[in-house]
């Protein structure tokens, strides 16, 4: 098979939680640990920085991997999901996976008769463990893919653990509470090694505190005043604090993760991750900005770091997936701004019409489009030079961006 087969087939084969939503989830250890031993066990040779928490997780590990390259570290890089191509979940440096990599490991799957049913996550994690065994990677940052206790990229022993927060998302697989929430996050901390906090909070703290205490790991919590890199604002100030008490930490264990490392590291962040999406300035001609915040917590600090330099009208291009809280969600957006609602192009996309009936209450300016490119050239059509355009939601629609934003300018979409 060439890569696009084999592609096609490793979607087709395993559920993808990304297509199919919670009915791919496949909680426990038991296939990734079968996995694991058919492939010799890569992880046991392998340094780890695990990282989990509702928002934020993926900034915080793309930061972290930024700025152990830029520290001389052959960095393995394991997020999810992808916004472009099936390659960027697993990366070196910021180069991605080869495609021949990718053909020769799934062959391997594919010939095996298994007694498991692995899922695409599960897969997709075991392909990665391999690809950076194979290639020596000094560390390797993993970022949960969802909960903590029973996900697959549990089965590591990281040098630090992270939970960067708790909000209510996944609530039809983690728990309907907070507390409860945590306690599945809470999974990744293991005995005696240290975890970081992204946040001290009254409902969630004593499920951490209790879990830490048990396993005898000490609990690190973010410093409040660190040099900041220009390129970090809004929410992200939070991200790069825990990022900055994880370098502290990896510091006393030999690696040289200094604030010029940390601030070259941030400044070069696209080019040593592939990341984007995330409070991301796209265009100032009007000011337009990318955000991947797709749940209330996510979407309440996106509008609280907004109002701190939109000066005009809020122009506001949203997508979600069918099975987020849209009552919740709505409740977090702004008066006084315009807003573009839009199905996207993956079928985890609210359909239009429910995604009207949902937002039937919602008294704020609003228009609806089929197609993200539509309600995007309407909002530039509207919008002048004092203006914000903030496109945000799922990754999907991000992902259906892709192209303009980084193919060709902006303004020439109109």
């Amino acid at each position: 098979m060439n890569y696009s087969e084999t592609i096609d087939w490793l979607f087709s084969q395993f559920p993808a939680y990304h297509n199919l939503g919670a009915q791919a989830y496949n909680p426990g250890l038991k296939n990734i640990e079968e996995l694991s031993a058919f492939f010799g066990n890569p992880e046991k040779d392998l340094r780890f920085v695990h990282v989990g928490g509702t928002n934020g997780k993926g900034s915080v590990s793309n930061m972290l991997a930024a700025i152990l390259t830029e520290s001389g570290e052959k960095v393995g890089l394991f997020t999810s999901p992808h916004l472009f191509d099936f390659t960027e979940r697993i990366r070196i440096n910021g180069n991605t996976i080869d495609q021949a990599f990718v053909i020769e490991f799934c062959e391997k799957v594919r010939n095996h008769s298994w007694n498991i049913a692995p899922s695409f996550f599960e897969i997709t994690w075991m392909m990665a463990l391999q690809y950076f065994h194979d290639h020596h990677c000094s560390i390797v940052v993993a970022e949960v893919g969802l909960g903590g206790r029973l996900d697959a990229t549990n089965i590591i022993q990281p040098l630090i653990s992270v939970i960067t927060n708790i909000g209510l998302d996944h609530v039809n697989i983690l728990g309907d509470t907070r507390a409860k929430i945590a306690f599945e996050k809470a999974g990744i901390i293991k005995k005696g090694i240290p975890v970081v906090l992204g946040e001290k909070d009254p409902e969630t703290f004593p499920v951490f505190e209790s879990v830490s205490n048990n396993l005898q790991a000490a609990i690190i919590l973010p410093a409040k005043h660190v040099p900041l890199p220009e390129e970090i604002i809004g929410y992200q100030v939070g991200n790069y604090q825990i990022v900055c008490a994880v370098c502290d930490y990896l510091e006393q264990l030999g690696f040289s993760t200094r604030v010029s490392n940390r601030i070259q590291g941030i400044r070069n962040l696209k080019k040593q991750t592939g990341f984007f999406g995330r409070m991301e300035v796209i265009s100032r001609d009007p000011l337009t900005i990318v955000d991947c915040a797709h749940n209330a917590e996510g979407i309440h600090a996106l509008f609280s770091s907004i109002r701190e330099w939109n000066k005009g009208t809020l122009h506001c291009i949203y997508g979600t997936s069918s099975d987020k809280d849209l009552e919740a969600i709505l409740k977090e957006f702004p008066s006084g701004a315009r807003f573009y609602f839009t199905t996207f192009n993956n079928p985890r996309s609210i359909q239009l019409e429910d995604l009207k009936q949902k937002t039937d209450s919602f008294t704020e300016k609003k228009l609806f489009f089929n197609a993200p490119l539509n309600a995007l050239k309407e909002a530039q059509d509207s919008a002048n030079k004092a203006d914000t355009i903030l496109i945000f939601g799922s990754f999907f629609l991000v992902h259906d961006f892709f192209e303009v934003f980084f193919q060709k300018p902006l303004a020439e979409t109109k």
